[in-house]
């Protein structure tokens, strides 16, 4: 279980908590569009993604469902609620006197948006891919919708709390690690589904944090933007989502 930590947990942490300013671009309403941001969650994803077919990975998953199955008498259903936990403290924060970056509306704003990508972004994946959870239970296994929700908050309460003090960030990002184990624990998950579903959450909070000012200004008639880009829900029939046009 150590060995599964530290991927998790130091593969978000060695970049998400860095503040590089390379690579960036800045749109008319200043928000900044750091494209390196994005490296941590593609490489989170496209690991999972790989061993949907990837036999090697397939043997590393079984070997650490072993790992940290092996001593199991019951299930710790503590993932079920430990999965809000770092959004919830964005609020108990604010609610604390403790503020964040922004008020009420806009945070909530952000949060709408980063659970809506998110989630339709898992429901899709996971009717699509059908794989089988280690329990056997059924096919829906990829990526972990629990582990999502988790780093989806982590990154929310770090993006928020960040100019205060990252130990807000670390706090959170050490409570959706946890809940990515005992996914795996409770042998619900393998490792490649915690990794994907780690990689939507952290992507769908930071894409929600860029275009919040657009959404902002269209929906809520506040003027932060100029029209620099626009957001386009979409639904096929089976799945719901967003696509964005950017004009450089």
């Amino acid at each position: 279980m150590n060995k599964t930590a530290l991927f998790l947990f130091l593969l978000v942490g060695s970049k998400t908590f860095s503040q590089n300013t390379d690579s960036t671009f800045v749109a008319k309403d200043s928000v900044k569009f750091d494209f390196k941001a994005f490296a941590v969650p593609a490489v989170l994803i496209g690991y999972g993604v790989i061993g949907l077919e990837s036999d090697q990975l397939k043997s590393f998953n079984s070997q650490i469902r072993e790992e940290v199955t092996e001593d199991i008498d019951e299930k710790i259903t503590v993932d079920d609620f430990t999965q809000y936990s770092p959004f919830v403290s964005v609020y108990a924060l604010n609610a604390m006197g403790i503020k964040g970056k922004h008020d009420f509306k806009d945070r909530t704003i952000i949060l709408a948006t980063s659970y809506l990508m998110m989630s339709s972004t898992i429901l899709g994946l996971k009717s699509i891919t059908k794989q089988q959870r280690p329990d056997g239970s059924s096919r829906n296994s990829f990526p972990s919708g629990h582990t999502a929700t988790a780093f989806m908050g982590a990154e929310f309460l770090y993006q928020e709390y960040k100019d205060k003090s990252i130990w807000y960030g670390v706090a959170g990002y050490a409570v959706a690690t946890g809940t990515g184990l005992f996914r795996m624990y409770n042998n619900r998950h393998w490792l490649t589904d915690v990794a994907a579903g780690a990689g939507i959450g952290i992507l769908s909070t930071k894409m929600a944090y860029w275009v919040q000012p657009w959404i902002s200004r269209t929906i809520f008639g506040d003027k932060q933007m100029d029209g620099n880009s626009s957001l386009m829900p979409f639904y096929d029939g089976k799945h719901i989502g967003c696509g964005m046009v950017v004009r450089f």
